[in-house]
């Protein structure tokens, strides 16, 4: 069982951990007069190794690092793990002499050649320092050092930058950057609380039947409710979104479950990151939400958005392979504006591809649009895939999607996104019409 706030890879605390225990830190060394180091450390050029030896082995990788780190800052220090490459390590008691002393102990034990995948790598990472400051806000203190870090790396790395020296961004960086950590622990609350919630917006074919129902997550935190444009990049950055998509896995597949009683025939399609493929965990969470919720897999449709084809790894394909294995069915999101690839999309086992609105939204005037519509619903016809079209709202757009060949929309002028119980509403006063 993994240990609330604890890190499963590489055993230091969370990053939702980090940023409940700074303000903790910082009361102290302002109550007690004593001085807390803050250091920010981000390894170079990780992201060659995750496109050699894929994600299994970068994970294998940070395991390394972080017991490099681990046996440096014993007694010293409490290590952090931010998110993918990047950590923190809290230092009480830790002058800046005693942290320079101690960014140079973790910069050393960083840099020892590392035997891995049959090589010799020679690893190396940018630390950037920050003592707090009496009255500092503990997040400000926290955001020095990660701008710190980030002029170590703007230099070229492998070296060592105290706060006061690095560059200050504009105000309006420092508010993004506040409001990106405010975001993250509103996520953790609701995550904890019940403020998730799935709202959902039918598909609806030409021929009247509603062949899916797309899960949109909302979130509410502490009576506030957070837009999914604004969570959800914020949950991708600090990994977030894998907790996220696994409750919405789960949410998703208990009601297909409940709606296979009034609409036998209508799916449920949940949507998937490209980190969540790209964890070797995904596979394992599917068969879990299927089993947990004991419904039929061709009753979950899983929703890939185009950003998978910057990534198509050896997991990816694995967990893609799996997921059309159990009898689940895949559908392409927002296709025709992302990284969409002909040769990867002719790889992928998909059976319904999804038009970006971008494409809808300029119809019926814009002909050039609707001829690279046509286009696309005859590519997706020879595929073998349903081609839908997303974000309508007039009834010009609609008889300009009927004629380009489209079999199905999704959009306002059908339906908003509901809860539960509205949609169920929803289909039966539909029905009863």
């Amino acid at each position: 069982m993994q240990a609330k706030g604890i890190d499963p890879s590489t055993g230091f605390l969370d990053r939702g951990a980090c940023l409940e225990l700074i303000p903790r830190l910082a009361s102290q060394a302002a109550s007690q007069g004593r001085p807390l180091a803050s250091l920010w450390i981000d390894l170079d050029r990780f992201k060659l190794v995750n496109e050699s030896f894929g994600h299994t082995g970068g994970d294998t990788m940070i395991a390394q690092i972080a017991q490099r780190l681990r046996e440096k800052s014993a007694g010293r220090a409490e290590l952090c793990r931010m998110g993918g490459d990047e950590f923190v390590c809290l230092a009480p008691d830790c002058d800046l002499t005693q942290a320079k002393q101690l960014a140079r102990d973790l910069l050393q034990a960083i840099e020892d050649p590392l035997h891995f995948g049959g090589l010799f790598l020679h690893p190396s990472a940018s630390i950037g320092i920050a003592l707090f400051e009496v009255g500092e806000d503990p997040f400000a203190f926290l955001e020095r050092a990660d701008r710190a870090m980030s002029t170590a790396k703007h230099d070229g790395g492998a070296r060592i930058v105290t706060s006061g020296s690095e560059l200050i961004p504009g105000r309006l960086g420092i508010m993004l950057a506040r409001e990106e950590l405010t975001i993250e622990s509103k996520l953790h609350s609701a995550l904890e609380n019940g403020g998730l919630t799935l709202h959902y917006q039918p598909i609806v074919g030409f021929d009247g039947r509603i062949e899916a129902v797309e899960a949109l997550m909302r979130c509410t935190a502490d009576g506030e409710s957070i837009p999914p444009g604004k969570f959800i990049p914020v949950a991708e950055k600090t990994g977030l979104i894998i907790r996220l998509g696994e409750w919405s896995l789960m949410q998703g597949a208990l009601f297909a479950r409940q709606l296979a009683e009034s609409a036998p025939h209508t799916k449920v399609a949940i949507n998937v990151s490209r980190a969540q493929l790209a964890s070797a965990k995904f596979s394992q969470a599917l068969h879990a939400a299927l089993l947990c919720a004991s419904v039929s897999p061709e009753r979950i449709e899983l929703e890939l958005t185009e950003s998978l084809f910057m990534d198509m790894s050896e997991t990816v394909q694995a967990n893609l392979f799996a997921a059309r294995t159990a009898g689940v069915s895949l559908s392409i999101d927002d296709f025709g504006t992302g990284y969409s690839s002909l040769s990867n999309l002719k790889d992928i086992p998909a059976t319904k591809l999804k038009l970006d609105r971008a494409f809808v939204v300029v119809l019926p005037e814009d002909r050039r649009a609707f001829a690279v519509v046509k286009a696309m619903a005859q590519l997706g016809r020879e595929l073998g895939m349903t081609v839908v079209a997303e974000g309508v709202e007039e009834t010009g757009q609609l008889e300009a999607l009927r004629e380009a060949g489209v079999e199905a929309i999704q959009g306002y002028i059908h339906a908003r996104p509901m809860p539960e119980e509205a949609l169920l509403d929803w289909l039966r006063r539909r029905r009863a019409s």
